[in-house]
Parts: C-alpha cells; sequence; structure tokens
C-alpha cells in the first residue's frame, strides 16, 4: 500500500485541481470560468437540457441555475421552452455565445494535449478505461446514496 498522499485516491483530486487551474488560467481573458465554458461548448454540441448538462460539468440543479444565471447574464445563452413538452427548458447558446466557441474549444484542447503529452494512443485508452472504471465503482451498480 502507498503511502497516505501517494495514492490514486489522492492524486485524482490533485489532478482535477491543477487541470481546473490551468482551464481557468486561460478561459480568465474570455470572462468565463472552466464550468461555464464545459456548459457552452455542451450545449453547442447539443445537449440542450439543463440536467444533463449538469451532470456533465458536475454540478446540481441550484449549481446549473447559477451557472445558466451567469451564462445569460453575458449573453452568451438563452433558456426556452422545450418545443415537445412545456414543463421542460432546453439551453440555446446565443450569436455572441457562437461567436465566442472558435476561442473556447482550443483552449480545452490545448490543456488536454498537455494533460496528455508523452502518453501514447495506448495508454490514453488504458487510463481511460481505468477511470470509467474507478467512476462505476463509485457510482455504478450495488451504489447506495446517503
Amino acid at each position: 500500500m502507498k503511502p497516505l498522499g501517494e495514492g490514486v485516491p489522492s492524486l485524482i483530486p490533485q489532478l482535477a485541481r491543477e487541470l481546473r487551474a490551468a482551464l481557468e488560467a486561460e478561459l480568465a481573458s474570455l470572462g468565463i470560468t472552466t464550468q461555464q465554458g464545459a456548459v457552452l461548448m455542451r450545449a453547442a454540441l447539443g445537449e440542450r437540457a439543463p440536467a444533463q448538462l449538469a451532470s456533465l460539468v458536475g454540478t446540481d440543479t441550484a449549481g446549473m441555475t447559477r451557472l445558466l444565471d451567469r451564462l445569460e447574464a453575458k449573453g452568451l445563452v438563452t433558456r426556452g421552452r422545450h418545443p415537445e413538452d412545456r414543463r421542460a427548458v432546453v439551453i440555446e447558446v446565443t450569436e455572441e455565445g457562437r461567436a465566442l466557441l472558435p476561442r473556447v474549444f482550443p483552449i480545452y484542447g490545448g490543456v488536454a494535449n498537455r494533460l496528455l503529452d508523452g502518453f501514447t494512443d495506448e495508454e490514453q485508452a488504458q487510463a481511460t478505461d481505468l477511470l470509467k472504471r474507478m467512476l462505476t465503482n463509485l457510482t455504478g451498480p450495488g451504489y447506495v446514496k446517503a
């Protein structure tokens, strides 16, 4: 067993912090946060339901509402009614939001390239598989939320 602070359970939060810090530093010039950028990109790619977006960016319903409020205040997204379900809300990227996307996507790509620098395609696939298994271990079948 690894000494406390050196194993996977300690490294994952450290990696998450450094990844977020790298993205935040680069996105600051655009006036958006990491989560705002992720919502903007995902909405542009067709994920338009707030519940789906919340799960994808790692927040809850209240956090998603605050994110959308901020993105709307910046003129980057709007909330509208779902065309088939009046009770549901859909997120639309505005013209201003779409104009920002060509600068947002490369930032995420560049940070991802830094993160994976020196890893072969096989190593990247293996790391992805291992992380997915860890996630499933914590959230998959048999998981009981307290």
